[in-house]
């Protein structure tokens, strides 16, 4: 890969980073150190960046599942599966949200580290603009994020989504319990400027 690509590390992976895709931040490391696994699981990892959630996901999963509208991220994670040895598990796609996933395949956990950030207008040129701007609101992807997901849900599965106060996440709870979930908050962090990131855990409310 390029010298121009930054090299981030987290627990025993590396994984390069390219100047067009989304680089493992704040919101990225706490996801990663709340992400359980169960084994033989089947996984979508949505908006997947460099792959760091599909690839700590694959040490424990039968089959991760990596989608990215960006074709930068979907090339770089691609690099980084196989730099971690995982490309075995791990099944790439290119695609806006849960277009590329075929209807009625089911999965037990689907992962999304979202983008948030209110925005006047989406800049739709930049690959790595779109990794953390979320319109107006900070919520166009979130919406249909929920709007979609609960298709590809398993009964007893779960879907664990980070987002920001900026972009209401009061909002992202009463969405989730129209589509038939019920949600927590798994782990939170504050940032500066009176903001807080926030991984929520939804589940099927007559989920096992």
């Amino acid at each position: 890969m390029s010298s121009s690509n930054r090299r981030i590390f987290f627990a025993n992976c590396v994984f390069q980073v390219g100047e067009n895709v989304y680089e493992p931040a704040e919101d990225s490391f706490l996801f990663a150190e709340n992400l359980e696994v169960k084994e033989k699981e089947k996984v979508i990892d949505m908006g997947t960046g460099c792959g760091i959630l599909a690839i700590l996901a694959a040490a424990k999963a039968d089959e991760v599942l990596a989608v990215d509208i960006n074709p930068y991220a979907v090339a770089c994670a691609k690099a980084n599966a196989k730099l971690n040895e995982v490309s075995d598990k791990i099944f790439f796609a290119r695609g806006d949200l849960f277009g590329p996933i075929r209807v009625r395949e089911e999965f037990g956990l689907i992962l999304f580290n979202a983008p948030y950030l209110p925005s006047e207008e989406v800049d739709e040129s930049s690959w790595l603009v779109r990794a953390w701007e979320g319109g107006v609101s900070g919520r166009d992807v979130i919406n249909g994020f929920i709007r979609e997901a609960p298709k590809y849900l398993r009964h007893d599965g779960e879907i664990l989504l980070m987002q920001s106060t900026v972009s209401n996440v009061e909002e992202t709870f009463r969405r989730f319990s129209q589509r038939g979930l019920t949600a927590s908050v798994v782990a939170k962090m504050d940032l500066p400027f009176f903001e807080t990131i926030v991984l929520l855990r939804a589940k099927l409310a007559n989920g096992e």
